[in-house]
């Protein structure tokens, strides 16, 4: 299926739980991938399938620039996939077997940042669960590329970039320039991730700052999931979530994971958010 945001259109898949009766209206969650992925990834069909179910609607879909959405090939802009994000909350929301008052966003570590920020400035998203995300995109890469050497080779980039754009030229990054990720991690990369991205997505990603709205979404229930070592989106990230969010707000950082901790089959993992869900935002 499609919709339209912004003009563009964006590929998705909808999913619908077994068992419906006729008229009968479900909560519902929309599932966002991470930086520069896609809807076919294993944390979101993962995700996607377990939301499924657990008697919830869902909608994965590809953020323009990626996947089959239409859009300038990797041009993830933060704002701009917030706003993605809520044209699929408006489709979702005229669908016959979703009850609009009920839907949630779920997101993994880029895509959870958005969906935090979604949630902060939306008032109609029900409920907030965020995996492996940030909230302050300076402090996020600042830690990701800790060492001197790292960090120098960073603002070298961000200085060519600033200057080459004031050329009116478009500097190309490659992805683990942004982003770096261990090499025995990468397999958990969707097939047909972005591999470098226009010099514009650095800057919205450093400027970005779900921080700023995360206290906005109390009373709506937010979840913090986290791993204890994330080698890849620092684990700070979440706990300064936590600290400026308003509540019902749990946090919870999992030991014996990685960054991609939802494509792992952790037990832990898929019971915290099962049992949370049953408490806080229960399918019916």
């Amino acid at each position: 299926m499609q919709f339209v945001s912004n003009g563009l259109e964006l590929a998705g898949v909808l999913q619908l739980p077994d068992g419906l009766k006729k008229g009968e209206r479900r909560a519902a969650f929309l599932v966002l991938h991470g930086f520069g992925s896609n809807k076919d990834g294993g944390n979101v069909v993962t995700v996607s399938n377990l939301l499924t179910g657990l008697g919830y609607a869902t909608l994965r879909f590809d953020m323009r620039g990626c996947g089959e959405s239409q859009g300038a090939r990797g041009r993830t802009i933060c704002l701009e996939q917030v706003e993605d994000t809520r044209a699929a909350l408006d489709y979702l929301s005229r669908n016959e077997n979703v009850d609009a008052r009920r839907i949630g966003v779920i997101g993994h570590s880029f895509g959870a940042a958005v969906a935090v920020y979604a949630a902060g400035v939306d008032s109609r998203i029900a409920a907030c669960v965020s995996a492996g995300g940030w909230g302050d995109g300076v402090k996020k890469f600042r830690k990701q590329h800790e060492s001197p050497e790292a960090w120098a080779k960073f603002q070298g980039m961000l200085e060519e970039g600033r200057r080459r754009k004031a050329r009116g030229e478009t500097m190309m990054v490659p992805r683990y320039d942004i982003v770096p990720i261990r090499p025995e991690l990468r397999h958990n990369l969707a097939p047909g991730s972005i591999l470098e991205f226009p010099f514009d997505v650095v800057e919205s990603m450093y400027a970005f700052r779900a921080n700023d709205v995360v206290r906005k979404i109390a009373p709506r229930p937010l979840l913090l999931l986290h791993p204890a070592n994330d080698t890849v989106t620092p684990t700070e990230q979440s706990v300064d979530l936590f600290a400026l969010a308003g509540q019902p707000t749990d946090l919870h950082l999992v030991a014996g994971v990685d960054h991609f901790m939802f494509s792992e089959g952790n037990t832990l993992v898929i019971n915290l958010l099962r049992d949370w869900l049953a408490l806080h935002f229960p399918s019916r």
